[in-house]
């Protein structure tokens, strides 16, 4: 049957439209077509595969600098295609999270000892921050620089984060840009700074 010229136009501005459009990358986890994923190696299932016993204990110390324990598809395999894992934050007196961002997942934060003051950076350069107390929360939203700080000076701060992936990932500010062997003068002229300063930033950054 053709087309008249008002459905030929219509379906030529529809494609201009579409062809106009951006594409945007999905970063998060795939869906899956099963119930959920089994590893190949693994010949049995039954309860203990869908149970996650790493943070049995963990708020029985607390650590000298700030940790980081988590439950992501790596230490958990059940949570393959799941979307989700969680990650539990442990701050001494004045630890912090130095920047950094989840390029796979947004992140949801819940105070359950302490105070923490925290923040991210939106694409605008603006600052968002906020100081919780405990049964607080506080979301940032994915790929976005972020950190946490417990500006008590005695009292350590323990938060509970949940992440819409099974591998947020996440990639540090300070170690990408002094610990991944980027040339110092590249460095020192991006921070407007001398090779010597940078060295000294180096020196004092690890990669963990």
């Amino acid at each position: 049957m053709a087309l008249n010229s008002t459905t030929s136009i219509l379906l030529l501005f529809l494609a201009l439209a579409m062809a106009a459009t951006p594409r945007t990358a999905v970063a998060g986890d795939p869906d899956i077509i099963s119930d959920f994923i089994v590893p190949a190696n693994c010949t049995f299932v039954d309860g203990k595969f869908f149970t996650y016993t790493g943070l049995r204990g963990i708020f029985d110390s607390t650590p000298p600098t700030f940790k980081v324990t988590k439950a992501s598809m790596a230490e958990f395999p059940a949570l393959n295609g799941e979307s989700v894992s969680y990650a539990v934050l442990q701050f001494p007196a004045r630890g912090v999270n130095p920047p950094h961002t989840h390029p796979r997942a947004a992140e949801l934060l819940f105070l359950v000892d302490g105070v923490l003051e925290v923040g991210f950076v939106d694409t605008k350069n603006v600052l968002y921050t906020q100081k919780l107390k405990v049964g607080d929360m506080f979301v940032f939203p994915k790929g976005l620089v972020h950190f946490q700080f417990n500006h008590n000076h005695k009292r350590p701060a323990i938060a509970i984060s949940a992440f819409g992936s099974a591998s947020a990932g996440t990639v540090s500010a300070p170690v990408s840009a002094f610990a991944t062997g980027i040339d110092d003068i590249i460095l020192a002229k991006s921070f407007k700074t001398d090779v010597d300063t940078i060295k000294k930033l180096k020196a004092g950054i690890t990669k963990p």
